[in-house]
């Protein structure tokens, strides 16, 4: 706050507005004048923090000018126009802050010290009573008036609520007030890892919470998965309000994941413009970290969530709540610009730390921070420059556009128009083209290609799409010869284990390369081999329960697994040059709003928990509990080889969500309450609630989507 700033009150006009407080208009004018001086006027921005909630603080606040709205955790309890005061409690008693008061637009307010009120009750004492029998007028009216409120609260129901309700906190019983804020009964650290959101039961909620019924309460760190969804769409959101401060009338948005490091979108900026623009966002950033602005959940009616976002420019927001069920919204803020609510934030900005905006490779680069677990990751890699696979995203995205699909909320109007027939064979269509292409590039290096690798992290279409490229490579006069790594696991005991002691099936070791290698000599020598197999229910593996394979001159054999591109995979069997390598990963997704936007890693345990339940005996609490150190092990077995790739392979097909919801709302269904993966299931089915569902039926045969939802054409092929 500034002593004084442009357009602040002259002195006449101080006392003219003074004379309109509630407290201060029985005083007499020369009580008012006296009043004034001790006082010390001040000015501030939209949206400065005036006081905070729990902090220390014994001033009195008097609106002179503008408005002031009262928070209290991420509850807003009332605004204070001109006329107006605040900090009564504080200033009686000298306890410490029981709310937030923020500026909502600019405010002239005159602050009354503990030294002010001494002086004025030294030199006018019946001043200084009338007006403290004011403050306390106003008080009691206040008071009644919550007291009301709650009243309605504990017993406007047919079985009024209790007053106290017992919490269980690290396996301790405590009776807390109804009401209680999460954040209350939390430590803000375990073990040197921020506290981002609360569990309540297993479901992550944000930390201000209240508690109103019998439950267990954990905390959710950055370090989980769930909590650091948390931190990044907090952090997110706090760089989109700083980019409407800094840029304004400048359309940024969060764009893909590219692994550590988040892409930010600035459609229509030239490059080289982005470095000063990433300066002055970061500037803002910072300045709004500082300020640690309160975050805030809001619940708007839909209609007018609509109009809000038609009027300012996120028709991608507004089309995605034309198709809701509920009559509100929700809504999250950290200042003026609002975004859709998709799950917990943090309470404020101040708890945002680290982050780094970039100008590298043409775009703009985001990365987390140490909060992020994988910032250690981030720090020790290059600056991101052009992302792999772009050529094919850009494509992607430039025929979504030509069919007006630009967002979640653009497919479901495709879909409600009746369109969707269309949509699906253009999708299905640009995969074969794709795939075409790539059987061109092997051909085109002739005889001295020997060995096809597709790699790709887990769920990403592999079988279908070596499944598909085998058809194209036969069109070329090429003939595949197909293995796929799934089947050279080792039996399921003797798999190694994680730090956690879990199964690491993302581990190169979970193979049985010797095995694999001898195999592959024999075939490449032109022996006949009968290759392993590997059953998934069982756990167990058969040396030679394959089919007996072999060569012939100008085959071409054909590996598919998550190793594919892992050099030491084939231990020497072959040359850089009789390799052709391939990764398979969806990259493109839709957004729902400027905020967020479908995750690939959400997208492919959505395929995985669906094809899991049907044929691999796992239910969704399996793959959700396991899934963590599946991400592990990608970063650490298969991302980092994805730069030795000939061709990347962007599987991604738009309408797959809507298919896969008619599945997967039933299987997350089947995670009970108390497991503790409900979380993640009750996000994922929040995911596909938004989508518009598209019966199985109209999904061709030869679609990757039917390696995951049965049915392929396929099945039973090599």
């Amino acid at each position: 706050m500034d002593a004084s700033g442009p357009g602040s009150m002259e002195r006449a006009e101080r006392l003219v507005a003074l004379a309109g407080c509630q407290i201060a208009a029985g005083l007499a004018p020369g009580d008012r004048e006296l009043l004034l001086d001790q006082t010390r006027p001040t000015t501030a921005a939209a949206g400065a923090v005036l006081t905070r909630e729990g902090e220390p603080g014994n001033e009195l606040f008097l609106v002179l000018r503008g408005e002031v709205e009262l928070w209290r955790s991420d509850l807003r309890l009332r605004s204070v126009g001109a006329g107006g005061h605040f900090g009564a409690l504080s200033f009686v008693t000298g306890r410490p802050r029981a709310a937030s008061a923020t500026a909502a637009g600019p405010v002239e307010l005159l602050v009354l010290g503990q030294e002010g009120w001494e002086r004025l009750a030294a030199r006018r004492p019946g001043a200084a009573l009338a007006l403290l029998q004011a403050l306390v007028r106003h008080l009691r009216e206040d008071l009644v008036e919550r007291t009301d409120a709650l009243s309605l609260v504990l017993r406007g129901r047919t079985l009024p609520r209790a007053r106290e309700v017992e919490v269980t906190v690290a396996g301790v019983r405590r009776l807390v007030a109804t009401g209680t804020p999460m954040r209350q009964l939390l430590p803000a650290e375990v073990d040197g890892k921020l506290v981002v959101a609360g569990l309540l039961g297993q479901k992550p909620v944000s930390l201000t919470t209240p508690i109103c019924a019998p439950t267990a309460v954990a905390p959710l760190t950055a370090a989980d998965w769930e909590g650091r969804h948390v931190y990044t769409r907090s952090a997110a959101l706090l760089l989109l309000e700083a980019a409407h401060a800094a840029a304004p009338g400048r359309e940024v948005r969060i764009g893909r994941s590219l692994g550590p490091t988040q892409l930010v979108e600035v459609p229509g900026a030239r490059p080289g413009e982005l470095p000063a623009l990433a300066a002055a966002i970061g500037a803002e950033i910072e300045r709004l970290r500082r300020a640690d602005l309160p975050f805030r959940h809001e619940l708007w009616g839909t209609d007018e969530a609509i109009a809000w976002f038609q009027e300012r420019g996120w028709p991608d927001a507004a089309r995605l709540l034309r198709s809701r069920r509920e009559g509100t919204a929700q809504l999250v803020t950290c200042g003026q610009l609002y975004a859709l609510g998709m799950g917990p934030i943090l309470p404020s900005t101040g708890l945002v730390r680290g982050l780094t905006l970039s100008a590298d490779g043409g775009a703009l680069h985001l990365r987390y921070g140490p909060h992020d677990p994988r910032h250690a990751e981030a720090a020790a890699l290059p600056p991101p420059g052009p992302p792999s696979g772009g050529h094919m995203v850009e494509d992607h995205r430039a025929w979504l556009d030509g069919m007006g699909v630009r967002s979640v909320g653009d497919f479901n109007d495709l879909c409600v128009s009746g369109q969707v027939s269309q949509l699906i064979r253009v999708a299905e269509g640009f995969h074969e083209k794709r795939i075409g292409r790539i059987a061109d590039e092997i051909s085109a290096r002739g005889r001295e290609v020997r060995i096809i690798c597709v790699a790709g992290p887990s769920s990403s279409g592999k079988t279908t799409f070596l499944s598909r490229l085998r058809v194209q490579l036969q069109i070329n006069g090429v003939r595949p010869v197909g293995i796929s790594l799934d089947d050279y696991y080792l039996d399921r005991t003797a798999t190694p284990r994680d730090a956690r002691g879990d199964y690491d099936f993302e581990a190169l070791e979970a193979l049985d390369l010797p095995l694999l290698h001898d195999h592959l000599r024999r075939l490449l020598a032109g022996e006949p081999v009968r290759t392993a197999r590997y059953d998934f229910l069982t756990g167990r593996s058969h040396a030679e329960g394959g089919p007996l394979l072999a060569l012939a001159p100008g085959d071409v054999l054909v590996l598919e697994g998550i190793h594919g591109l892992n050099p030491a995979l084939l231990g020497g069997t072959a040359g850089p040059e009789e390799l052709f390598r391939v990764f398979i990963h969806p990259a493109t997704t839709l957004p729902f709003d400027r905020l967020t936007r479908v995750s690939p890693t959400d997208l492919r345990l959505l395929r995985r928990i669906v094809r899991d339940r049907h044929s691999r005996g796992y239910s969704a609490a399996d793959n959700i509990g396991r899934w963590p150190s599946v991400q592990e092990g990608e970063r650490r077995h298969i991302f980092p080889f994805r730069r030795l790739a000939d061709a990347v392979f962007d599987s991604s097909l738009v309408y797959e969500l809507a298919v896969l919801k008619v599945y997967g709302e039933r299987y997350l269904l089947e995670v009970p309450p108390d497991h503790p993966a409900f979380g993640t299931a009750w996000r994922l089915r929040s995911l596909v609630d938004r989508f518009v569902a598209i019966y199985p039926e109209h999904v061709p045969q030869t679609s990757l989507l039917r390696e995951f939802i049965g049915g392929s054409g396929f099945d039973g092929t090599h």
